[in-house]
């Protein structure tokens, strides 16, 4: 599923006009409704954090539908790529 396709359903599941939530996470209405049609690419990891600090979501969950590391693991990311090279493979 897209960001966009994503955040939008967990901002309607919540029952969070979409004029509201632009406001609490201080956006432009329009510039919000153009990433949550996928008009736009997942915006900056600040907007991303406060987006999902207003859903109530799981920060990690969030960032890997932006397609994108967490900011605390982008600062790590050689321990980041070596602990998943690492991980047990599993066979799918």
């Amino acid at each position: 599923m897209a960001f966009g396709d994503f955040i939008r359903q967990k901002r309607e599941e919540a029952g969070i006009p979409l004029n509201d939530f632009a406001r609490r996470i201080d956006i432009s209405p329009a510039y919000w409704s153009r990433i949550e049609r996928n008009m736009e690419k997942p915006p900056k990891d600040d907007l991303i954090t406060k987006a999902a600090q207003q859903l109530g979501l799981d920060m990690d969950e969030v960032f890997v539908q932006a397609n994108r590391l967490p900011p605390e693991l982008q600062k790590n990311l050689g321990d980041v790529v070596l602990a998943y090279r690492k991980r047990p493979k599993t066979k799918g």
